[in-house]
């Protein structure tokens, strides 16, 4: 027997879902530029609500507090960083080859949020690091670690500090986007942010690490 209010109502239900997942999702993106303009001490829900056209009992509603905003902001960075960077994958390539792939992928991530730099520099000022530390990001840096602990246990790159080394290859991917503003009047003429310019700067960075990492620097680092 046929139950057509409940067939009718399933339709509705997953409209609802999706209805609800792009809200939360606008939301985030509105809260993401506010957070990153502001902290979030400076942040003001009225300013979200006003970008978004969704009412502030509604943000409180899926997010409960300013807070838990704030929060679900980084943890779906750390989730899309983490996914970019694909540790499974680079587990299973030599240590050089991962590096290279690795340091690719971070720049990438960076070109396609410029502004998210400024997230962490509010989280780190504001709030000494608590909310990022929250989010999961870590999983990343760790990859990134256990390659240069891997290269260097197979013999091809240098008795370094894995820790801090993957502290200096980090500020390599992000700093040329950070800085973007305040550097931009040394050479007006380039477009820091053009694809071209950015493919540029990511095989400078991969020629770099890989110059001071490789413990025979003869080698290519070309990709």
């Amino acid at each position: 027997m046929n139950h057509p209010a409940k067939e009718k109502s399933l339709p509705n239900k997953k409209r609802k879902l999706r209805d609800r997942e792009a809200t939360k999702a606008e939301i985030l993106d509105a809260a993401e530029e506010e957070f990153a303009k502001s902290g979030l001490a400076g942040a003001r829900i009225d300013a979200i609500a006003d970008r978004t056209g969704v009412t502030k009992a509604m943000i409180y509603y899926y997010f409960n507090s300013k807070e838990g905003l704030y929060q679900e902001v980084f943890q779906r960075l750390a989730r899309e960083l983490n996914q970019m960077i694909h540790p499974s994958q680079l587990e299973k390539l030599p240590a050089e080859v991962a590096l290279k792939m690795l340091v690719r992928s971070a720049i990438a991530y960076e070109a396609s949020h410029p502004h998210r730099g400024r997230l962490w520099f509010h989280e780190a000022i504001q709030n000494q690091g608590k909310y990022g530390k929250l989010s999961g990001w870590q999983e990343s840096f760790v990859c990134l670690v256990n390659i240069l602990e891997r290269g260097i246990a197979e013999g091809n790159f240098r008795q370094l500090d894995p820790f801090l080394t993957a502290i200096n290859i980090l500020g390599i991917c992000v700093f040329y986007f950070d800085a973007q503003k305040n550097l931009n009047y040394l050479k007006p003429e380039r477009e820091l942010l053009s694809q071209e310019m950015i493919e540029k700067q990511t095989q400078e960075a991969i020629n770099l690490v890989l110059g001071g990492v490789l413990l025979h620097t003869e080698k290519s680092c070309r990709v």
